[in-house]
């Protein structure tokens, strides 16, 4: 099956691209932005085209569309309400281009942009029908593949502590217990690279990424951020620029003023576990060291949960 999906969802994204069915006569060919076993992403011309993960529910995602083109001045909008296709079990959504974040440029890393956006998409009402923020289950995944990746390569040093960490967490923190509090729209996965600006290359930022987008806790959106500060990875003044943002654009997962941890302490620690089980599993994996980045993930996971 995956060996089918880069034929097939080229033409798909072509087709979008030339609607009126003539060949493609506008020399852009078609590049490849993403494919993992996850995520398929193929560009043509102006438009984007995006196979899903296999166990996408497409009744899910097309209220996940449908939030998407309610609030075009917070998210892309799609180029159609609902999956334009199927790449066999796999679910394709249509987009327009938008230009991502430049990785060789942190110095202009849109913290500002990207925290106006989510405070106002956490403002904004849900639908009745809006599906859960998938958040929390993302977490588990992560932790699911840490536990394949050890029994397939047996114990790691370093796989205690990551353990350890996501077993303190609450039952919501762990996909375990719903969330708590009043629904709240939510992204699900908010980092840099889930954002664009459209029109590409200098309109305004815009979010993309719906997969996780729904009803849940707002502060798991600034948990990352969140994460990366405590762990020393993110720089005090970038984030006291996205928080100060934040909480300008009037966002309510966090007071106005004063102390921002009581309400970021458990999804920074669920994002912190996250992570650092993504990358231990790599490691893992691919049977290296871990680099001093995921190290310090560990770290900060063994100072969550000690022994």
């Amino acid at each position: 099956m995956t060996a089918d999906v880069l034929p097939q969802l080229t033409a798909e994204v072509t087709a979008a691209a030339h609607p009126d069915a003539t060949p493609c006569r506008c020399g852009a060919g078609t590049s490849t932005l993403a494919h993992r076993p996850d995520t398929t992403v193929l560009r043509h011309a102006a438009t984007v085209g995006k196979a899903h993960a296999p166990d996408t529910d497409p009744t899910a995602l097309t209220l996940r569309l449908a939030i998407a083109t309610r609030l075009p001045d917070v998210f892309l909008p799609p180029l159609a309400p609902a999956p334009a296709a199927f790449v066999g079990d796999r679910p394709v959504t249509l987009w327009p281009y938008g230009a991502p974040v430049d990785p060789d440029a942190p110095e202009a890393a849109p913290w500002e942009a990207a925290a106006t956006l989510l405070a106002l998409l956490h403002r904004a009402p849900p639908t009745p029908a809006a599906p859960p923020m998938r958040g929390p289950a993302k977490a588990a995944h992560a932790i699911a593949r840490l536990r394949q990746a050890l029994a397939d390569a047996g114990a790691h040093p370093a796989a205690p502590p990551v353990l350890r960490a996501w077993s303190a967490l609450p039952a919501w923190a762990r996909a375990e217990a719903p969330m708590c509090g009043p629904g709240t729209l939510c992204h699900g996965d908010l980092h840099l690279g889930q954002l664009v600006r459209h029109p590409a290359p200098d309109g305004p930022w815009r979010l993309i990424d719906v997969d996780d987008l729904g009803v849940g806790a707002p502060a798991w959106d600034l948990a990352r951020p969140a994460s990366w500060y405590a762990c020393g990875l993110l720089p005090p003044d970038e984030w006291t620029r996205f928080l100060g943002a934040y909480r300008a654009a009037g966002g309510p997962a966090v007071p106005r003023d004063g102390d921002p941890w009581p309400a970021l302490d458990v999804p920074a620690r669920a994002l912190t576990v996250q992570t650092g089980a993504r990358y231990l599993a790599k490691a893992i994996a691919a049977d290296r060291p871990l680099d001093e980045v995921e190290q310090s993930l560990v770290d900060a996971c063994a100072r969550m949960a000690p022994e």
